[in-house]
């Protein structure tokens, strides 16, 4: 930086820890720093896991949470907000509320609902929470395929098209839908991003082997990160679509369950250095334009 005081970019998680380091808060904070972003935490439940999933959960109280976050608000300025895991319906509501003081600042939310191994972290009380009081106020929600039709699919509904799916969540006040593809069946995963208009991008990622703890956060907050750093959202989900594929690239197994994606990649000794970084991706935009920039 030329300027040795400017700060770079705040971005706030509202996230859960997680021990392992894989997932939660630690997943966020690694890579909204990686990224090039200054890391604001508030923590809205502690968890009992490992790499392996979860075998506890316990909420903060919810009146902790709102002071966590009131406090670091009346003193940092924060370029975007990102949520995680919330923990409980009574943590939903009261980041609703915060978030709702600044409608300027763009909100990333990665419904997280239950760990890969099925642990649940949220009931169907808490989802239709978030349907009311959080997705009317998000930049981008960016839910995998089974996320996607816990929030969309109406009752007895089957068969419904994940256009479709994202289409509801945006007429219930959501900007854009990034869905991802990493639970279909398809031979390599198609990320596809959604507004009214319809398709903005689509991207394909050549599927890797393996089964990894916390890409989902890692996604979720890298978009947050690029748009902290002022990118429009056509070209922030690119960029952080190719963030979070190379660190499950060389993702690594600390434990003796799921690998973890590796958000220091870019800092590691390689052997390969010399050659160049495969490219995975093929793009595919739609000319839907950007109409109205980040908004929350």
């Amino acid at each position: 930086m030329t300027d040795p005081h400017k700060a770079p970019p705040a971005v706030l998680t509202f996230a859960a820890t997680d021990p392992s380091g894989g997932a939660g808060v630690q997943a966020d904070i690694l890579t909204l720093a990686s990224m090039g972003c200054h890391p604001i935490s508030v923590i809205t439940a502690i968890t009992v896991q490992d790499t392996s999933g979860v075998e506890d959960i316990s909420p903060v109280d919810s009146d902790w949470v709102a002071d966590q976050a009131r406090a670091i608000l009346e003193d940092i300025p924060i370029a975007a907000f990102k949520i995680g895991v919330m923990g409980s319906l009574e943590n939903i509501a009261v980041i609703a509320e915060i978030v709702s003081d600044y409608p300027e600042i763009p909100l990333i939310l990665d419904p997280v609902f239950a760990s890969a191994r099925g642990d649940e972290f949220a009931n169907d009380e808490n989802i239709q929470a978030i349907r009311e009081m959080l997705i009317p106020q998000c930049t981008i929600i960016t839910p995998n395929s089974i996320e996607l039709k816990r929030l969309g699919l109406e009752d007895d509904e089957e068969n419904v098209s994940l256009e479709i799916l994202a289409q509801r969540l945006i007429a219930l006040g959501a900007e854009y839908v990034l869905v991802t593809g990493t639970h279909e069946s398809t031979a390599d995963v198609i990320n596809t991003l959604f507004h009214e208009k319809g398709i903005v991008r689509s991207d394909t990622w050549k599927r890797l082997p393996g089964s990894y703890h916390g890409s989902g956060c890692t996604l979720a907050s890298a978009i947050a990160a690029t748009m902290a750093r002022g990118l429009d959202i056509s070209d922030a989900v690119r960029e952080a679509q190719e963030y979070t594929w190379q660190s499950l690239k060389f993702g690594f197994r600390p434990g003796m369950g799921q690998f973890v994606p590796d958000r220091l990649f870019w800092a590691r000794d390689d052997e390969d250095d010399d050659e160049e970084v495969e490219t995975a991706a093929s793009r595919e935009s739609s000319q839907a334009p950007d109409p109205h920039g980040a908004k929350h």
